[in-house]
């Protein structure tokens, strides 16, 4: 396991009011074997995705960036959370860095926690979920992505815009069902062949101004997005969650490789982000594409602190270490 910088975990303290007025710096414990189940944040320092798939590059510092933006957050947790510190990509190994990735979240899920990836490119999710899969080898896994891309790219070697079609590839060899729902697809921002491959696969999708509560479908069905995510999350064992910041616009998000040109409204990802976590399938879930080197006055890390703060409080409690599988 990694080592954590506990040093970030740093901020105000109010003496003056007591035990109730806690903060996250002062709460958030390194992560140790003997750790009692709950929620645990893990860095994923890596851009070598995010380079090969011709973005702008400085992911790699968007976990501490959160991390900073974190601490000094009121505390209303009512479950630890642990830091298990970053696995790194510092050269062009981001294959090996993945692995590496997959094994701290696997060892995560085995200890009973609640991974919680702070990326990094997309070509995280790749890696959380390698990491899911080790951890719960004979499972079905549906896949919730809230994301302007599809990243469903059959580039080789991978990308930060290949991971789902990664895991496509993964589920066809294992012998798995591939359910993938990407919600909050930007039209301009997808190919023709990507809708195609999508459609190929059986993945479903909704587009950005779909997610609108007061979009009704063809059908006149009302919370499209919220609908077809139940309907996945009950036909299968465990739901990854992924949350691109890049679904946002621009205006709120201006620290990613891919400012959206509409993006969806931070209240409705907000909104949607913590109804997903809410699921007791909910096995994993990740926050990528943070670029603190474009940010604005901060504005990007307080707003992925922000869904980072309301996923972790609307994630059910672990409850009690499961050891019913094998360990990775």
């Amino acid at each position: 396991m990694p080592e954590p910088d506990m040093s970030v975990w740093t901020g105000r303290v109010d003496v003056a009011d007591g035990p109730n007025a806690l903060r996250w710096h002062q709460m958030v414990k390194p992560l140790t074997a003997d750790s009692e189940p709950g929620i645990v944040l893990i860095g994923f320092a890596c851009d070598e995705g995010v380079r090969r798939n011709g973005g702008r590059v400085g992911a790699k510092d968007g976990p501490q960036a959160i991390r900073k933006a974190l601490a000094n957050l009121a505390w209303h947790q009512a479950k630890p959370v642990y830091d298990a510190g970053d696995v790194r990509c510092d050269d062009a190994d981001m294959e090996g860095s993945q692995s590496r990735l997959a094994d701290v979240v696997a060892k995560a899920i085995w200890a009973g926690h609640r991974p919680l990836i702070l990326g990094g490119g997309h070509e995280t999710a790749w890696g959380t979920f390698q990491g899911i899969a080790r951890a719960r080898p004979n499972s079905t896994v549906g896949i919730i992505n809230i994301d302007a891309h599809l990243d469903l790219r059959a580039d080789e070697p991978g990308n930060s815009g290949t991971p789902f079609n990664q895991m496509a590839k993964w589920c066809e060899k294992n012998g798995r069902p591939f359910r993938y729902l990407c919600l909050g697809v930007a039209t301009p921002s997808n190919t023709i062949a990507l809708f195609n491959r999508a459609s190929e696969l059986g993945a479903q999708w909704c587009f950005d101004y779909a997610c609108d509560p007061w979009y009704r479908s063809a059908e006149g069905e009302q919370d499209f997005a919220i609908t077809a995510a139940g309907q996945l999350a009950a036909e299968v064992d465990w739901v990854y969650l992924s949350v691109d910041l890049d679904v946002l616009p621009a205006a709120v998000m201006p620290g990613v490789s891919a400012p959206a040109n509409r993006g969806v409204s931070l209240e409705i990802i907000q909104d949607l982000a913590s109804r997903f976590a809410q699921y007791l399938k909910v096995i994993a879930v990740d926050v990528v594409e943070l670029n603190p080197t474009l940010d604005i006055d901060l504005r990007a890390a307080k707003v992925a602190s922000g869904l980072v703060w309301y996923i972790a409080s609307a994630w059910p409690d672990p409850g009690p270490r499961n050891l019913t599988h094998p360990r990775p």
